[in-house]
């Protein structure tokens, strides 16, 4: 059980500007300054498929940066988001990760935590979960990887929205974030042995005291606000990296 718990979410890289990226490796750079394990709560990549010999390009500094605090000693949480839920075994042997599956209850900081990333929480998208279903499953991944890659992986890309997401601004970001603090909220009601609860995806960073010493928290994201959170026995405190 680490002392200090980094967690970030909502990177997606792919669909960023390079200065998000190069701004997200000076981060990893900084990260064992700021805590002693990672927690990536989902959508790094904005489009992630391991099929069985080939995995998607474009993302090898932050991969090489991330075994490189591995092989420093650093353990790092992965949770799959929307965007990138299909991680497996490339990420886990070559790069180190441990990957979950979401939702998981696991400690962070010391703190007894659910940990999510938040797509289909929250709201009654009843579409939007049949298909996370379907896209989740063993049937579904097997579907996809039919698809040769140079196919599968644009069209993955041209259905993602993030690059709109980017452009809209962070003004955008409330319609996720408060059925996410609602969801988190009656997570907490429901647990009494909770501490904490993690989501994603609505891109807002937001800590909240939902009871005395029970918290909800959002870490935000790399495409609006470059911000991450670091948790303790002693503290949640939400940072915005500046490098």
């Amino acid at each position: 059980m680490s002392d200090r718990t980094i967690v970030v979410s909502d990177v997606h890289l792919g669909a960023v500007p390079e200065e998000n990226e190069r701004s997200f490796l000076a981060f990893l750079a900084e990260a064992p300054r700021w805590g002693d394990d990672l927690l990536i709560n989902g959508d790094l990549f904005d489009f992630w498929f391991e099929y069985k010999r080939v995995v998607p390009r474009g993302y090898m500094g932050v991969l090489a940066g991330l075994r490189a605090l591995v092989e420093d000693g650093m353990a790092i949480r992965f949770v799959g988001g929307n965007h990138d839920a299909w991680g497996g075994s490339f990420l886990r042997d070559e790069i180190g990760l441990e990957v979950l599956e979401g939702p998981v209850v696991t400690d962070v900081g010391r703190r007894r935590a659910y940990v999510a990333h938040g797509d289909g929480l929250g709201g009654a998208d009843w579409g939007y979960r049949a298909l996370k279903t379907l896209t989740r499953s063993t049937f579904g991944r097997t579907l996809f990887r039919w698809i040769h890659p140079d196919v599968g992986v644009p069209l993955a890309r041209i259905a993602s929205r993030t690059e709109q997401v980017h452009v809209s601004g962070p003004e955008a970001d409330g319609a996720r974030a408060e059925p996410l603090a609602a969801y988190a909220a009656g997570v907490l009601a429901e647990r009494n042995d909770l501490d904490l609860v993690v989501l994603g995806h609505a891109h807002r960073p937001e800590l909240t005291e939902v009871e005395k010493n029970r918290f909800y928290l959002n870490s935000g994201d790399w495409v609006h606000h470059g911000s991450f959170a670091v948790v303790s026995a002693d503290e949640i405190r939400l940072e915005r990296f500046e490098g």
